[in-house]
């Protein structure tokens, strides 16, 4: 197909194609002539993985290249799936957050500390630190619940990991890290309301 039938088929328009090739995100096409190209299903498939990333998860052109990547040479261990996810997702953080606090609460909720990568410590500690700044105090056992059922999410997910090629548990790994996320947050703001109406009815509070 031409890059014009490309772009209805995506719904992508021609310019932005033309900018994801420049990129290095999408792939160029077999050369027709010297100034066409044909393009096929493997091209409508990356558009619709770019577009995802880049608008489903609203990630930059830097983060959605350092995942594509990720996709195209997929790394060796099957663990090292959710540092190509995890690294591209994760904000900046301070260069040096002291984890301890974390490292003691993962001992507690029996994780191994050492098995999971600084940032991932740091953004919880951040993450404490943050709620500590405005004086949010957890309800007792709160934040074991957090972690209980944050664990039971994330073994379900790595349970559905395909093992079959290590670049469909890649695709599988980075898509589920980053589309999910805002799925997770919406359902949570659901229950809330859920679990609202339960205690409290439509009475107004006293």
């Amino acid at each position: 197909m031409r890059i014009s039938q490309l772009a209805s088929e995506t719904a992508v328009p021609v310019a932005t194609i033309k900018y994801y090739l420049r990129e290095g995100l999408l792939h160029e096409g077999q050369l027709t002539s010297a100034t066409q190209a044909a393009y096929n299903n493997s091209h409508v498939r990356r558009l619709r993985l770019i577009r995802a990333l880049v608008g489903g998860a609203g990630l930059s052109i830097a983060a959605t290249r350092e995942l594509l990547d990720g996709v195209d040479s997929p790394p060796e261990s099957g663990h090292d799936l959710l540092g190509i996810a995890h690294h591209a997702l994760a904000p900046p953080l301070a260069s040096s957050v002291d984890t301890a606090v974390v490292d003691e609460l993962m001992a507690e909720w029996g994780w191994d500390p050492q098995a999971v990568d600084q940032d991932g410590k740091a953004a919880v500690a951040e993450a404490l630190e943050g709620l500590r700044a405005v004086d949010f105090d957890f309800p007792e056992g709160l934040l074991s619940v957090y972690a209980s059922a944050m664990y039971s999410v994330a073994a379900a997910e790595i349970d559905g990991v395909p093992t079959e090629s290590a670049e469909s548990a890649v695709r599988y790994v980075v898509l589920g890290t980053v589309l999910v996320e805002p799925l997770l947050l919406a359902l949570r703001r659901l229950a809330q309301q859920s679990a609202s109406l339960e205690r409290f009815g439509a009475r107004p509070l006293e």
